[in-house]
């Protein structure tokens, strides 16, 4: 198996990591601590191309593939989780409108998302919901040409930003329905935007849904269909944290080197300490191991595969990753890891979030499990 990466690879992971360097790094801590949607770097994203990377040209996108998607990802990710996650988020309706929509859809809701000109969003979780569909309240009824959708839906990132949004709801029939739904729509009511402890900026709201109406030209997939256009557009948002958690945790570890090679502790520098060469020897195999799991969920999906199985051993691996070497940052920095004008004790809230959102840890375990036990 080949592990180098192409000069095209190279090439989109050098953009991103001079991109992070330049413009989001200088303003990860204002946007952490003012909790204010990144507004003119997602524009930026836009311009450059990220936000379509995985997807073919003729429907808008650059034609990168997944593992450039990540490379680029992981770079941004490194320099403010939330930034980066305005491009995983976005991929998710991306995502599922290329693998389940048909042409016409592709070329009208597809192709104005992968080339930035419109912002896409997911709308899925419940008061009641968890991650069971099975109780999801928000209902849709087909009304002549359009979907008429009623309910409220909890946690949508980036809710006052987002163009579109893709809305799960309650089939008339049985299952779901998967609805591309424009957020100007009489309605669409953005509601209470959530303090949350970290991904801070990226905007997650409560959302109304009052007899807002939907094209049925919208409808992703074939009706009471919509889990498995879920099942199938979730995996990249599962990738997407994945990488999340390598570009933070990687960060971690860059200002740890940095801390120990100019902190004095005992009269010589802290990195010749013991306890702190073990620790950034821990952060460092742990962070290597969890960027190939990821890398290797990426390839396959450039291969065609489905990576249900792999996406969620990625992301648990990954985010369990980030919340442990971001612990260990912050036992080289001391009491200065709590210090807030300093990145570690925020990479620590984020590494947290990844840790939680799209899948609880717990779900994931339970998804390898069952592809374990299915198995013969």
């Amino acid at each position: 198996m080949d592990f180098s990466l192409t000069d095209k690879e190279l090439m989109f992971q050098g953009q991103a990591r001079e991109f992070a360097r330049k413009r989001v790094r200088p303003q990860a801590m204002e946007i952490d601590r003012s909790n204010e949607f990144p507004s003119e770097l997602a524009g930026e994203m836009a311009r450059m191309g990220f936000r379509g990377l995985p997807f073919p040209a003729r429907y808008g996108g650059v034609g990168a593939g997944y593992l450039s998607y990540a490379l680029a990802l992981e770079q941004v990710c490194a320099a403010s989780m939330t930034v980066g996650a305005v491009m995983a988020v976005n991929t998710v309706p991306e995502e599922a409108i290329y693998r389940f929509g048909n042409e016409e859809q592709k070329q009208r809701l597809l192709s104005p998302l992968a080339m930035g000109e419109k912002l896409g969003g997911i709308s899925f979780t419940e008061a009641e919901t968890g991650s069971d569909p099975g109780e999801i309240q928000t209902a849709s009824r087909l009304e002549g040409p359009d979907y008429v959708l009623s309910g409220e839906k909890q946690f949508v990132a980036m809710a006052p930003a987002v163009d579109l949004s893709l809305v799960f709801a309650r089939n008339e029939g049985k299952g779901l329905n998967a609805l591309v739904v424009e957020t100007a729509s009489p309605g669409y009511q953005v509601k209470e935007k959530y303090d949350t402890l970290g991904l801070r900026g990226l905007a997650t709201c409560s959302v109304t849904l009052d007899n807002v109406r939907a094209p049925a030209v919208n409808l992703i997939g074939e009706a009471g269909k919509g889990f498995e256009v879920l099942l199938d557009a979730i995996t990249l948002g599962r990738l997407g944290v994945a990488v999340e958690g390598v570009g933070l945790a990687q960060e971690a570890l860059d200002v740890s080197l940095d801390y120990a090679k100019r902190r004095k502790a005992l009269g010589k520098s802290l990195g010749r300490l013991m306890t702190i060469q073990g620790l950034l020897g821990e952060m460092a195999s742990r962070l290597e191991a969890a960027r190939w799991v990821t890398y290797r969920a990426a390839f396959l999906r450039d291969q065609g595969r489905d990576i249900k199985h792999e996406s969620s051993l990625a992301k648990l691996f990954s985010s369990q990753m980030s919340v442990e070497v971001t612990r260990m940052a912050m036992q080289v920095f001391g009491s200065f890891g709590t210090v807030k004008n300093l990145p570690v004790e925020r990479l620590y809230r984020d590494a947290k979030m990844a840790e939680i959102y799209v899948g609880i840890a717990e779900i994931q375990r339970s998804i390898i499990a069952a592809r374990l036990l299915s198995s013969k």
